[in-house]
């Protein structure tokens, strides 16, 4: 079955830097655009970035210029290194791949950016 398992995030001073990653199993990697969504308390989730298969990436634009997403398709895992990160982009933020019209998520992993 789909998995998608996730590691990295905690806490961090504003100005820091965070790597979040995703390790995925159960479809084939390659070939599926991966996304990262965040959702903050008391706000609906969001799209922060993405990543197509030919490498093609995404932003929102609160994040354009600061985080940056990849992927390595030889270990199935996408990675977003945030940096300069600012106390607004505290959240609960997701791995995402949609299949067959069906989202699979992550666990979820908390960034919390102190100011």
């Amino acid at each position: 079955q789909v998995q998608l398992v996730q590691s990295g995030g905690g806490l961090v001073q504003a100005g820091g830097s965070l790597r979040l990653s995703c390790a995925a199993s159960g479809y084939i990697f390659s070939i599926k655009t991966m996304a990262w969504y965040r959702q903050a308390p008391g706000k609906q989730r969001e799209l922060v970035a993405a990543i197509a298969s030919d490498g093609t990436t995404t932003y929102v634009d609160s994040v354009k210029g600061r985080f940056t997403i990849s992927r390595d398709n030889a270990k199935n895992t996408v990675y977003l290194q945030m940096n300069t990160l600012k106390p607004e982009d505290t959240a609960v933020y997701y791995c995402n791949v949609k299949l067959l019209g069906n989202h699979y998520w992550g666990q979820g992993t908390q960034v919390t950016v102190s100011s």
